[in-house]
């Protein structure tokens, strides 16, 4: 196992969840430094050689806006890099960015990565990080960071039940003695609940819209539990029967019909994990209850929807957005802690 050679305190070491919607750095012993979304802009798309134009926030509001010359990526895909350069790019952007690194010493990096991903993507995430400037990368398994980070004593000898919805992936982890005890890792979560979305306004309505404004869409009235509550909200997009630009209005009703399928996927990969539970920490669960994080917990009613299924108490971690990356932070902060959770 590598040596822990130099104390965080002796220079600025980073956290980092990288997301496939948002990347969150936090600075060993600062906090959030860095909280953006994962997406880079390239100028000389049409030919020739690329030059990056714009990380995170600003590159995403070009998403669908860009003439033909300018590239706009995501370079991470169900929560694994799939385009090194750009995830090599973003990364020393925001490590830069997090205006922390010291002079003299490269920064120890932790990074969050899903559970159950290849060799291969781990060396990925670790050369990403090397050449962004990283002294030592370490990577710890998102559900563990998770849970880390929401607070639960995961060192025990008894059963913490954690779900994480981000962007590319649902996580649903069982962990006992720094260990995950059994895990199920889906491939859907907030970025196919915006594709439901599409597609719903799309076959309904005839008309086309963009990934931000059903990511909008879901923010706004999205809701996992039909509600008495009806609200609506203007969508606009390019009709493509006519072929013209085109407003509706959008019922959170009709919202909740569209985003059914992949949350019932979500459900099922949750009780799947349940059914693998050793008996001794199955108990441990129904005293304890399943703990939300990720930006997809912040779906209205999710958690109850959760409830019925499982006959479960659901809970949402405080600032469910930061778990992750709070709980890498914490394994910074805690050499013995980060020996026992890493990825070997």
């Amino acid at each position: 196992m590598p040596p822990l050679p130099i104390p965080a305190r002796l220079c600025s070491d980073l956290a980092i969840d990288l997301g496939t919607a948002n990347t969150i750095v936090y600075g060993s012993g600062q906090g959030l430094l860095l909280d953006e979304p994962s997406v880079v802009a390239l100028s000389g798309a049409g030919g020739g050689q690329k030059t990056l134009r714009a990380v995170g926030r600003e590159a995403k509001e070009m998403l669908g806006r860009t003439p033909g010359d300018i590239l706009v990526i995501r370079p991470l895909r169900d929560g694994v890099i799939a385009d090194f350069e750009a995830a090599e790019a973003m990364l020393r952007y925001f490590i830069t960015r997090s205006g922390k690194r010291s002079r003299w010493i490269a920064p120890r990096v932790v990074v969050a990565v899903p559970s159950g991903i290849t060799e291969i993507e781990q060396g990925a995430v670790r050369e990403s990080a090397r050449s962004a400037g990283a002294r030592r990368v370490y990577l710890v398994e998102e559900s563990m960071a998770a849970a880390i980070g929401a607070g639960l004593a995961v060192t025990e000898p008894r059963a913490n039940a954690i779900v994480d919805i981000g962007g590319g992936t649902t996580e649903v982890a069982v962990i006992s003695l720094s260990g995950i005890v059994c895990a199920d890792l889906l491939r859907v979560a907030g970025d196919k609940l915006d594709a439901a979305i599409r597609d719903y306004v799309r076959r309904k309505y005839n008309l086309l819209i963009g990934e931000q404004t059903a990511e909008r869409v879901k923010l706004r009235i999205g809701t996992a539990l039909p509600s008495n509550d009806l609200r609506s909200v203007r969508v606009k997009g390019q009709d493509l029967i006519a072929g013209v630009p085109r407003a509706i209005e959008l019922k959170s009703s009709e919202v909740s019909e569209a985003l059914s399928e992949p949350l019932n996927a979500m459900v099922g990969s949750v009780k799947a994990a349940l059914e693998r539970i050793p008996p001794e920490l199955a108990a441990d669960v129904v005293d304890r209850g399943i703990t939300m994080v990720g930006g997809g917990s912040l779906l209205a009613n999710l958690d109850l929807l959760l409830r019925e299924e499982t006959g479960l108490r659901v809970a949402i971690a405080e600032e469910p957005l930061m778990a992750v990356a709070r709980g890498a932070a914490r394994c910074l902060d805690d050499p013995a802690l980060l020996r026992q959770v890493m990825i070997p």
